[in-house]
């Protein structure tokens, strides 16, 4: 089970959060229509290639990242999004896509969209297509420590 990892990390640090089961959906945006979340609170999980090393972008089911904007950001000469056959076995414990935004957990870097932290709560993938985990973004901020950034269009 998936979600079993992310529900460990959670409770070693105390943190409250909601586990919300749903049909099959497969984009960010869908399984916020699925769970009844706002698009701006579902946050999606894109991995990407930061000069050769992969890390997390984390941004809002309604927003898109503007590679451009995290290159200049980071100051990477080379930004974009990796295949899953690149990233997949960094996520053994995951359904491919389904990739919670805990980097710590999987030795890589995270980088939210700044439009996320205006949050209250966000929602993400539990690490399958059928669950997702609610938690309030001050206590995501607090564990995960992100790199905050404008990147998203």
């Amino acid at each position: 089970m998936p979600i079993r990892k992310l529900k460990k990390f959670l409770d070693e640090h105390e943190i409250k959060y909601v586990t919300i089961s749903h049909s099959p959906a497969y984009t960010a945006q869908e399984i916020a229509e699925s769970a009844h979340i706002p698009g701006k609170e579902m946050a999606k999980t894109v991995i990407v290639e930061l000069d050769g090393e992969m890390a997390m972008a984390v941004l809002p089911a309604n927003r898109k990242i503007i590679l451009q904007d995290l290159r200049e950001i980071t100051g990477c000469d080379k930004v974009r999004f990796a295949s899953e056959d690149a990233f997949k076995e960094k996520f053994p414990d995951c359904e491919t896509g389904a990739m919670p935004p805990f980097g710590q957990l999987y030795d890589m870097d995270v980088y939210v969209a700044e439009s996320l932290c205006d949050n209250e709560e966000i929602a993400f993938n539990a690490g399958s297509h059928t669950e997702i985990i609610k938690m309030a973004y001050k206590d995501f901020e607090r564990v995960v420590e992100p790199e905050v950034m404008a990147f998203t269009t």
